[in-house]
């Protein structure tokens, strides 16, 4: 009886020291923009941070204390959306005292907003809200229903006004997901919107890579490992299936269905359909946008839709066009492909707006982008 009663006093007494200890805060963020991490690995011999804060995600060696406590203090870092993991023992991890995850592809990051600037644009503030749904549509041409989603901005629920529609497009591993939660696209129309530089507007974001009904996780498939390319996502069959989106969309949502009314961007391989799809449906959209596209003018294929690209282009100039964006990072590894078709651009007359940044291919830049180019729609 004594040994019991000795057992539970100290369990008791465990407990009560650890409810008493004061939660690890990691990150914590500093007044002048740098950040302190934390991570408890009393029994690790070396813990590294590598992040998108600092170039090339070099790895960063955190110092430990005598009771186990390892920590990394930044140099004060712009304002931004930052991603980061970490490495003990070389095992790769997730920092336990931080629950805000992203995936990509793959891979699950942490993540942290530093305040005070562009990351503010990425935040959720004290304004109206846009709703963010999941919808299933029927697509004819790949004999699969499938699933998109849907940014519709505050008071569509109560009103009667139709919008205008831009289609929101990932790039090569992503899907529907990619765009609300690596790109803070809710975030960023909400708060473009209440300041008066965007247009309310619906945003579509659909998954280009057609053998997948949705994303990974989300579909008839169960939990399997995403995979970062998959069969058929720039072959032609996603252009050749597009027009199954809009019907869903012009079908379930008041929506302006008209040339001036549309816009059409993306990111990497979105860049690439989009670039396609605005071309080989000429007379669909007024607005197009390319991110870092993977253009690639020279590519060989058998598809009916990457026939006669030049011609193609002087019909889509001809057409007439408000709105032709490029935007690419100077280190980015497709910024000579985009050097290349802007001169082909140039040589077909089809004028354009052109964005340079520092960075390279990255959701860094993309949020950028996405922020640039939203304000200027639907004028």
């Amino acid at each position: 009886m004594k040994k019991h009663l000795l057992s539970a006093l100290v369990l008791l007494l465990s407990f009560t020291a650890f409810a008493q200890q004061e939660p690890l805060v990691s990150p914590e963020l500093h007044a002048d923009g740098s950040v302190t991490f934390r991570i408890l690995a009393p029994n690790a011999k070396d813990v590294k941070m590598v992040g998108d804060f600092v170039a090339n995600w070099e790895p960063q060696t955190m110092t430990s204390s005598s009771t186990g406590l390892w920590t990394l203090t930044t140099k004060p870092l712009a304002s931004d959306l930052y991603s980061y993991n970490v490495y003990i023992d070389g095992y790769k991890a997730t920092d336990p005292s931080n629950v805000y995850l992203i995936r990509d592809v793959a891979n699950v990051f942490n993540v942290f907003i530093v305040p005070g600037g562009k990351g503010d644009l990425y935040r959720v503030q004290p304004i109206p809200h846009g709703s963010v749904t999941r919808r299933w549509y029927d697509s004819p041409k790949l004999g699969l229903n499938r699933r998109l989603t849907v940014y519709t901005p505050a008071g569509y629920e109560s009103s009667r006004a139709k919008y205008p529609v831009l289609y929101l497009l990932h790039g090569m591993g992503g899907d529907e997901e990619a765009w609300i939660t690596l790109g803070r696209t809710p975030q960023i129309l909400d708060n473009l919107i209440a300041q008066g530089k965007a247009k309310p507007m619906i945003v579509v974001m659909c998954n280009g890579n057609v053998v997948q009904e949705a994303a990974p996780g989300e579909s008839s498939l169960g939990f399997y490992q995403p995979t970062f390319e998959l069969p058929h996502t720039m072959d032609g069959v996603f252009e050749e299936s597009f027009p199954d989106i809009i019907k869903f969309v012009e079908g379930n949502y008041r929506v302006k269905a008209s040339k001036t009314t549309r816009a059409i961007t993306g990111l990497s391989m979105g860049g690439f359909h989009s670039m396609n799809i605005s071309r080989y449906y000429p007379n669909t959209f007024d607005y197009v946008g390319l991110f870092s596209p993977a253009i690639h003018p020279e590519r060989d294929s058998t598809s009916k839709v990457f026939l006669n690209i030049y011609k193609a282009l002087q019909v889509q100039k001809d057409n007439g066009l408000k709105l032709y964006w490029i935007g690419i990072g100077k280190s980015d590894f497709l910024y000579k492909d985009v050097a290349a078709y802007r001169r082909t651009l140039d040589l077909v007359g089809l004028k354009y707006t052109y964005f340079e940044s520092e960075g390279g291919h990255n959701w860094a830049n993309w949020r950028v982008y996405l922020s640039e180019f939203v304000p200027l729609l639907f004028k």
